[in-house]
């Protein structure tokens, strides 16, 4: 296996068999720590779920290699399976009855190669009822609950503004297969790891979820109110809005000094986080009428000063023009051989001994085929043909 960069997850192969955002999102985990990731994909790529070209694809599949695979031809198959002789991990996101199709089910993978471990990513669960329907994140953030509390009270419901079902499924199938190849060190055998858009998306529920399976409570929508703390939310300013969180009696009393209405502190209506609860539509009114009188910076400064946490409410723009997001190393540079420099999004886990790898750009499709078949044994004469054949 031919494969120079360092990392912590250097000794690993995975074979990525992923498309659109959940299993790209996995995959992006051992692509950016050192595995040698080979995403495997159709010979003429007309399967119309991706612009290669764009913003998003460029970003989502760095430091990968590709290799052009007609994967329902018998040639096809016969290489990926020397693929899967050699790799760690596979990991797809197909529904459950194309992988038998395919031939990647787990039985037949784990028959063949006893110690690859088979990462899948469904919309609904690789059994029950709705195994084989196609799934799409907005459909499992309704299902999963997330669009009833999204949104301004009365407004319906309200999809939130990313992928969240898509990419905490990604990131929970990553941890799976991270904790199956740590048990691989103790057992040599690998394991079926599976997650899906629905369970991800109800798991992050998180205490909505608790308030009903606990409380017998349903959750409904809060808009920019905190569930159960005030004041917390967002809060108008003389140039904008801003997002202030108040917790406990103590920093109650703070924030009363900082906005100089020490007299609330006395006022029987906001004594107690329940009172204040109890009375939010007023007080929130006339804090409303406060914080309107000062500026965004002006505010957090001295809330700041006061440990009361706070911030500016950033477009997009200005979260990249932020000197905190500079300084964490969250925008990186990778070099692509026809667009020059491109910035991506970077890793969000800080390591104290090893960086994240942004060794290589999105590749073209097929850019790395001929090189991949030759580390499995092809000839030239080999390669030429199967490329004739529209094979690779």
């Amino acid at each position: 296996m031919t494969h120079h960069i360092t990392g912590p997850l250097d000794r690993y192969r995975v074979l990525d068999l992923t498309r659109i955002r959940s299993g790209p999102t996995c995959v992006k985990q051992f692509a950016d720590w050192g595995a040698d990731v080979i995403k495997i994909e159709p010979p003429e790529d007309n399967s119309g779920y991706a612009d290669r070209n764009s913003s998003d694809f460029q970003n989502l599949h760095r430091n990968k290699r590709s290799l052009t695979l007609d994967l329902k031809s018998s040639e096809g198959h016969d290489i990926l399976m020397r693929l899967v002789d050699t790799a760690d991990v596979l990991v797809e996101n197909f529904r459950p009855g194309v992988k038998k199709r395919l031939g990647l089910d787990w039985d037949s993978l784990h028959a063949r190669n006893p110690r690859l471990v088979l990462g899948s990513i469904s919309g609904f669960g690789q059994t029950g009822p709705y195994a084989e329907r196609p799934g799409f994140d907005q459909v499992a953030q309704g299902m999963g609950g997330l669009m009833s509390v999204t949104g301004l009270p009365g407004q319906g419901p309200v999809r939130v503004g990313i992928p969240i079902a898509d990419l905490t499924a990604g990131m929970f199938c990553a941890t799976g297969i991270l904790m199956v190849l740590l048990e691989r060190e103790r057992t040599g055998v690998g394991q079926w790891v599976q997650s899906s858009l629905l369970q991800a998306q109800v798991a992050m529920l998180d205490f909505q979820a608790a308030r009903w399976l606990i409380d017998g409570e349903v959750p409904e929508q809060a808009g920019n109110n905190h569930p159960t703390a005030v004041p917390m939310g967002v809060y108008p300013t003389s140039d904008g809005s801003m997002n202030i969180a108040v917790t406990g009696n103590r920093m109650w009393q703070d924030f009363c000094a900082v906005v100089d209405r020490c007299d609330l502190i006395e006022d029987a209506r906001y004594a107690t986080a329940r009172q204040r609860l109890k009375n939010r539509d007023e007080l929130n009114a006339m804090l409303h009428e406060i914080t309107r009188t000062r500026t965004s910076k002006d505010l957090t400064e001295a809330l700041i000063a006061s440990g009361i946490p706070c911030g500016p409410i950033n477009k997009i723009d200005a979260v990249f023009d932020d000197p905190q997001v500079s300084s964490l190393g969250m925008v990186v540079e990778v070099e692509h051989p026809k667009r020059g420099t491109q910035k991506v999004l970077g890793q969000p886990i800080v390591l104290s001994g090893a960086t994240p790898v942004m060794h290589s750009a999105t590749p073209d499709a097929g850019q790395h085929s001929d090189t991949i078949l030759h580390e499995l044994g092809l000839s030239e004469t080999e390669v030429t043909a199967l490329k004739k054949r529209k094979i690779v």
